[in-house]
């Protein structure tokens, strides 16, 4: 199966080794404001941040990303620095604490762009915009009579305008062409695809995609054309795992037939940042494909989730793949069209920063009960350290075993005694950046006591690279709750030697298995 790699979309100005031009570097979770879970009942293990569902689509020449319960969106002009518009887009009768856009379909008609929400209801409005950048939006169909749940606007080349719909362990996934001026359908609702578990494995529901207590769930629809096929996307087999993907099944028109890629399109079951599932497709401005999707943590509930973004790319045999391997660790932003075609561009865009602090030795100032300070480096993002309080001055420092090239480091916060529910604005997050060779004697690496940002899972890249040993993160201010850290990761080169290379490695497929070791 073809993995693909993920990004966060904070960038900064790094110079590749074998390139004279400055390149960007990204690592996933993408770093946002989420907002905190609104639905009270949902929190059974605490208030935390979350998102999912997400929809990215280029709109004359910015991105605009929304996603569930964010009372607003987001938009940037260069997949970097993204600016939240807080809007609500619910009908003015529509109310509650908690009652916002889920799993949203964005769509492009023409010059204008259009926003509507899950619902199985008649009255959920469509929303229009021709300037979203300005947030001005307006009603375009008071009341979608059709509804849906999951649902995805598609707009073919001849102008025809389709929606998908479905999020069900029980019903297919659903297609409509609707009349492009009135939002009307035409003809009726077809089948696009149901689960076929019992022939692809990554379909199955559970952890261990063994089709524990439930049967597996399709949802997240969306449609991507290239090269005249029509590629349909779809999200399985439940949220909450880290083998929540998004698998293809294509075809030669909008509303079928269909033939399934067997394995799954996007899948980033190991590592850090784990799950792609539910997400969309889009492309740069410079002609290049991404996916973006849901991220879990599913700690909290089910439903705590983060979003992360994955290159995309077309094969010669137009199979679609989404590259995830090392997708949590730095990769350079390719600048150049059609980079996904270059079949070295694995080597060519990763940066070769290595994860330097992995399970490695950890001081700090002070933990919160079971929340153990190894937590912040154990790779898993459902794990974190607490320190005892939030209070200016709480720390954690990494050792990193022996003094490396320290390229960039990455802060992920987790969610302990939070007390915010909702979307959030005007909150910030505070600390410094400390190096050190000794452990004793540190160098102020990175002054964010004065950033005035949320920033969640900060990616900070070197403007140049440090020789470090130790690295402490000093708590400034956090919005709310404890100092929390799922994730202090340490990206670089050590100075060991190598790994040999593997020689006379075999494997003999049958009734056993058999590996000779070189």
């Amino acid at each position: 199966m073809t993995l693909l790699f993920c990004a966060q979309l904070v960038f900064a100005q790094q110079r590749s080794p074998d390139s004279p031009s400055p390149m960007r570097t990204y690592c996933n979770p993408v770093n946002i404001d989420y907002g905190y879970l609104p639905i009270p009942n949902f929190a059974l293990w605490g208030k935390h941040r979350t998102t999912a569902d997400p929809v990215i689509v280029n709109y004359k020449g910015d991105y605009y990303l929304f996603s569930t319960n964010q009372k607003g969106y987001w938009w940037s002009d260069n997949m970097a620095d993204w600016h939240f518009n807080s809007h609500s887009f619910l009908r003015p009768w529509n109310t509650g604490t908690y009652d916002d856009l889920c799993a949203p379909a964005v769509g492009i008609i023409g010059d204008t762009m259009l926003v509507f929400g899950s619902t199985y209801t008649s009255n959920f409005t469509i929303w229009m915009s021709t300037n979203p950048k300005a947030n001005e939006w307006k009603p375009l169909v008071d009341s979608f009579s059709l509804g849906g749940w999951d649902p995805a606007f598609f707009t073919d080349d001849d102008g025809k305008l389709y929606m998908y719909n479905g999020s069900s362990n029980r019903y297919p996934t659903y297609g409509i062409e609707l009349n492009r001026k009135t939002l009307q359908p035409i003809g009726y609702r077809k089948e696009i695809y149901f689960l076929e578990d019992w022939r692809y494995g990554w379909q199955r529901f559970g952890e261990n995609w063994d089709n524990t207590f439930l049967d597996p769930f399709i949802e997240g629809s969306w449609m991507t054309k290239h090269h005249g096929k029509y590629y349909y996307q779809y999200a399985a087999p439940g949220t909450q795992f880290s083998g929540y993907a998004d698998g293809v099944i294509v075809g030669n028109s909008p509303l079928g037939g269909f033939t399934p890629q067997p394995d799954p399109y996007s899948l980033k079951a190991g590592g850090f940042a784990r799950g792609a599932g539910h997400g969309s497709t889009f492309k740069d401005n410079k002609g290049n494909y991404w996916h973006v999707s849901t991220i879990e943590i599913s700690v909290k509930n089910d439903f705590e989730r983060r979003i992360g973004i994955w290159p995309v790319g077309f094969d010669k045999q137009d199979v679609m793949w989404c590259n995830t391997a090392f997708g949590d660790y730095p990769h350079y932003l390719p600048s150049e069209k059609n980079w996904q075609d270059n079949p070295s561009y694995d080597s060519s865009y990763f940066t070769g920063w290595m994860l330097l602090n992995y399970n490695k030795p950890v001081r700090v100032s002070s933990t919160l009960g079971s929340y153990a300070a190894n937590n912040a480096v154990d790779e898993r993002i459902q794990t974190y350290w607490s320190a005892a309080t939030a209070s200016k001055g709480e720390y954690i420092i990494s050792d990193l075993g022996r003094i490396a090239t320290v390229r960039a480091v990455q802060i992920n916060y987790a969610d302990q005694d939070a007390t915010l529910m909702g979307k959030q604005t005007g909150i910030f997050i505070q600390y410094r950046l400390y190096d050190s060779k000794d452990g004793t004697h540190w160098h102020l690496l990175v002054d964010k006591s004065h950033n005035k940002k949320d920033v969640p899972h900060d990616y900070v890249p070197l403007a140049s690279p440090v020789e470090a040993r130790y690295i402490k993160v000093e708590n400034i201010h956090m919005p709310t709750g404890k100092f929390a850290i799922s994730g202090l990761r340490v990206f670089g080169r050590g100075h060991g030697d190598l790994p040999d290379s593997v020689v006379d490695f075999s494997v003999f497929r049958g009734k056993k298995m058999v590996v000779t070791p070189g």
